[in-house]
């Protein structure tokens, strides 16, 4: 099996761990922001991919979607859902934009690597700056929505 499945394997397993960290009293957060980070991703993926930006060489349902389904789906929805449910809520606004920074720029470190050394992602006219930034605004524009859906009383939390 080439380095490429077994990534994608594993990408699976830590994403599935990632799920069962997440306190059993933020499960709807956790819900909402997954399923909210689906529709974000769902569409940008697709003009990405349509506009030949970037190319998933090797991917799942390779005659259906021409994204990653792995990172679109799946990994990055229950990343932003994680990130969302430690959000640091009570702490300074640095500590906020520390928090975007470093996540963003923990998940652009992997992207950029997987770029270099492997067939899953390959950059056309793309950089790791722009990865960095649609990664912060997928996070902010979720946070956005779940404080919003949230506050509005749609929970019974």
């Amino acid at each position: 099996m080439r380095i490429e499945w077994w990534i994608l394997l594993s990408v699976y397993a830590v994403a599935t761990g990632i799920v069962f960290f997440i306190p059993k009293n933020k499960l709807r957060l956790a819900v909402v922001a997954f399923l909210f980070t689906q529709i974000i991703t769902f569409l940008i993926g697709l003009v990405v991919v349509e506009l030949g930006l970037l190319k998933y060489p090797i991917r799942l349902f390779t005659t259906i979607n021409r994204t990653s389904f792995t990172f679109e789906y799946y990994a990055f929805p229950v990343v932003c859902s994680a990130f969302n449910v430690w959000y640091p809520n009570d702490r300074s606004t640095l500590i906020q934009l520390g928090y975007y920074v470093g996540v963003g720029s923990l998940l652009t470190l992997v992207e950029v690597i997987i770029e270099k050394y492997t067939d899953l992602i390959e950059y056309i006219h793309w950089e790791w700056y722009i990865t960095l930034l649609t990664i912060c605004l997928s996070f902010f524009v979720t946070r956005l929505f779940c404080v919003w859906f949230f506050e509005k009383g749609y929970s019974n939390t």
